[in-house]
């Protein structure tokens, strides 16, 4: 039986290929794994296992982990922290799975490359000259490897911009764009996550890289959505993107202040008490000094080195925007509720937002279970794919 032959696609001189037919899967198997990743990454550091493999990327130079002290008695990394194995595959299994995200990025910006003039020439680039950074960095030449990184990030950026303007015209396929941008925040995390090592667990560095996850989550639910191409066609579609827009920078300005709160160890500074803060409602607190960004280099951070005053301001800024942004966003789920056509999304909306409400105070309330805490992260990311989901699909409709 002869095989069946293929149907001929012809495209007009200039015209892009089509976006590859599996592109969406392997958006959405990356958007779970960077839900995954979130989520897992949290429970590293609620359990306090953030340096348990002082160096990187290998674990006591180990690619996996190591399971005795004898096995790595003679390493240089024993020096600056002693192997607790019970901790150490928790961070080095946080880093398998970034890594294997970060291939899985790598496989969408070459596919979403190809609709691009060298497109796929650029990426591959990028990626050699930061995968060539690596093996510099681990030999301590650390500012070429930093050079070769950024590097790679530029030419990543720079093609994110300009594909961004080639594929303006077709909104529904203009994912190169966004591709790139979102290798480009892998590399970044990358360099976050070793500084978070390297600089003991620097609460600029740790909040940067609780950031640089959502965002990279983010940018796969958009891509997600997009690629899968199930639109709402709503009549005041402009305004409810608008809202939708302003939801989302106000949960990123509190996703902030909760990252800023845990890296310095400020989730328990008002004690169990809510809503008084250690018996007051107003207690004595030290905002100049808790939101100092930079404190520099050489410090170990684990534990925190602010005194309760500053961890005070800290958890209370944390506490009011939370409150600013459960008002906003219960508003808009009412909103969404009562426009016929997304009444779903309203209502999953405003589902999470009592959970992670709930979730915050039961924090407090029960001196930070460690599931809890973990549950309380994942609520936000869950929050935030909500809301980028909605902005993804929310479309005027068709002249």
């Amino acid at each position: 039986m002869s095989p069946k032959p293929r149907p001929v696609v012809f495209r007009l001189p200039g015209q892009k290929p089509p976006l590859y037919r599996h592109f969406h899967r392997i958006a959405w198997l990356a958007c779970a794994l960077a839900f995954a990743v979130i989520v897992f990454g949290a429970f590293v550091r609620l359990s306090n296992a953030g340096l348990s493999c002082p160096d990187w990327p290998t674990c006591y130079g180990r690619a996996a982990w190591p399971t005795a002290a004898h096995d790595v008695a003679d390493h240089a990394a024993t020096a600056i922290r002693p192997l607790d194995a019970s901790k150490a595959w928790r961070e080095q299994l946080h880093r398998m799975l970034a890594g294997s995200l970060g291939v899985l990025v790598l496989l969408l910006a070459l596919l979403a490359a190809r609709r691009q003039r060298h497109g796929i020439v650029q990426v591959l680039v990028a990626a050699l000259v930061v995968a060539l950074s690596i093996p510099l960095y681990m030999r301590g030449q650390h500012l070429p490897a930093t050079l070769l990184a950024a590097l790679g990030e530029l030419v990543l950026l720079q093609a994110a911009v300009r594909w961004s303007r080639a594929d303006a015209a077709s909104p529904a396929q203009a994912l190169s764009a966004i591709a790139a941008l979102t290798l480009a925040v892998i590399v970044f995390q990358a360099l976050l996550g070793m500084w978070t090592v390297t600089w003991l667990l620097k609460p600029i560095v740790v909040m940067g890289h609780l950031l640089g996850g959502l965002a990279t989550f983010a940018l796969l639910a958009w891509m997600a959505w997009r690629a899968t191409d199930l639109p709402i066609r709503l009549p005041d579609a402009t305004l409810l993107r608008r809202l939708l827009l302003a939801g989302l920078l106000l949960l990123l300005v509190q996703v902030a202040l909760g990252g800023w709160t845990s890296a310095n160890y400020a989730a328990l500074a008002c004690g169990t008490d809510f809503p008084k803060c250690v018996g007051q409602w107003w207690p004595p607190h030290d905002f100049r000094e808790g939101f100092v960004l930079w404190r520099g280099i050489g410090v170990d951070y684990e534990g925190g080195v602010l005194d309760g005053a500053s961890r005070i301001a800290i958890h209370l800024a944390h506490r009011m925007m939370a409150v600013v942004v459960f008002a906003y966003l219960l508003w808009l789920a009412l909103r969404l509720w009562r426009t016929p056509g997304i009444r779903g999304g309203g209502a999953l909306l405003a589902v999470l937002l009592l959970a992670q409400v709930s979730l915050g105070i039961a924090n407090v309330k029960l001196a930070l279970p460690l599931p809890v805490a973990v549950l309380h992260n994942a609520g936000a990311a869950l929050l935030l794919f909500v809301l980028v989901g909605l902005l993804a699909r929310v479309r005027a409709p068709e002249a």
